[in-house]
Formats: structure tokens, C-alpha cells, sequence
């Protein structure tokens, strides 16, 4: 593996989306997210409380799998979502709601320290950040069923986790890509624009705002 690069942000972000055209336009090896396959998660959106911990486990050890075999690609890679977002924004948002109990979140935490510290980190996290109403606008409009009732206050609370993990990222630059005025599908020109920065931001901090 030459490069390892994170796609990271909240739920209806544009992450695939991203990873799809930075893939297309790099020549980067994608690793997509396993909405779909989570045999929890519809579970999950309603009982939170009693699907949290089991459905965080799965997303872990899915992940974490994920992170293993990127490294054996020939070539440069980019991950939809990462491991470090299930521990440091998604099972510490449902533990800091009570969804998941000071036991089971201690267990978790525990897991999740002992194996990343096995794992090289990413050479850049991209981090795209999006306000809560453009992130309810795309996820209604792309029409899961299982996100259907997923509530604003939800998407606030993970938007603030988020910028609270991003602002202490230390292992590897970070790309901040504001996406509230961003069309990846018909504008060419931010197309052009978030390509050739990514492409040139391999190192340091930034910010790019459209």
C-alpha cells in the first residue's frame, strides 16, 4: 500500500460519493462503507437502547477487517468511513445518551485501543463537513428506509463529536471540505477543485471552503 487515505463524515455527508470520484480520478483502490450488511441496523434505529452495543461491535470488527486487508492492496487506498469514526464519534455518541452502559463501553473502548494501536494510521483524513439541515435534506432525499426517523438532534450531536475528534487528530494531516454548497455530480468545476487540492494536500492542515 502506497497511500491510505479516510473519507470521513457524518451520516449523508457525501462520502461514497466522494471516495467514488476520488477513486475514478486518482487511481485509488475504494473501501465503502457496510451500510447494508449490518444485519442490526434496522434493528438499531428502533431500539436504539437495546441494538447500540451490538450493532457498535459488529461496525468495529467489520472495520477493523477492512483496515487489515487495505494493506495488503498494491497501490494507493481510499476508505469510506474508518474505524477511528466508530469509537470516537458513533459508540461514544450512544454512551454519552445512554444507549450503551459504562460497562459495555468500557469493554468496547478496551477493544478498540488494543487493535488500532496493531494498525498504521491514515497518511490524510479528508473531513467533510456538512450543517445538519443539508445532511437531512440528502439522507431523505436518498430514501433508506432505515434512516427515515433519524432524528436532527442525532445529526447535531454527531456533528459536534465529529468537530471535536477532527480538531485533535494528530496522526496524519486532515483535508476540511465544507460540502453544504458542494455538487460532486453536475459541477465540473468543484469536481476540478476538491480533485487537484486532495491531490496537493497530501501534507499539513487546510480548509476548503466552496
Amino acid at each position: 500500500m502506497d497511500k491510505f487515505i479516510v473519507v470521513a463524515g457524518n451520516i449523508g455527508a457525501g462520502k461514497s460519493t466522494l471516495v467514488e470520484l476520488l477513486s475514478r480520478e486518482l487511481q485509488l483502490t475504494p473501501f465503502y462503507e457496510p451500510v447494508s450488511e449490518n444485519p442490526y441496523l434496522s434493528d438499531f434505529y428502533e431500539d436504539m437502547k437495546r441494538w447500540a452495543f451490538q450493532s457498535q461491535l459488529f461496525y468495529l470488527t467489520r472495520r477493523l477487517r477492512i483496515h487489515r486487508q487495505l494493506l495488503d492492496v498494491q497501490g494507493s487506498v481510499i476508505q469510506d468511513r474508518s474505524v477511528y469514526e466508530d469509537a470516537e464519534i458513533f459508540a461514544k455518541n450512544l454512551f454519552i445518551q445512554g444507549d450503551i452502559s459504562e460497562r459495555d463501553f468500557g469493554v468496547y473502548q478496551d477493544l478498540y485501543q488494543i487493535l488500532t494501536t496493531l494498525l498504521p494510521p491514515p497518511d490524510m483524513i479528508i473531513y467533510l463537513k456538512t450543517s445538519v439541515p443539508v445532511l437531512a435534506e440528502r439522507i431523505t432525499r436518498r430514501g433508506r428506509d432505515f434512516e427515515a426517523d433519524i432524528p436532527q438532534d442525532y445529526l447535531a450531536r454527531l456533528n459536534d463529536l465529529y468537530e471535536g475528534w477532527i480538531a485533535n487528530v494528530n496522526q496524519c494531516p486532515v483535508l476540511i471540505i465544507s460540502t453544504d454548497n458542494l455538487d460532486l455530480v453536475t459541477r465540473k468545476e468543484h469536481i476540478n477543485l476538491v480533485v487537484n487540492t486532495v491531490k496537493e494536500k497530501m501534507t499539513g492542515r487546510t480548509e476548503l471552503r466552496i
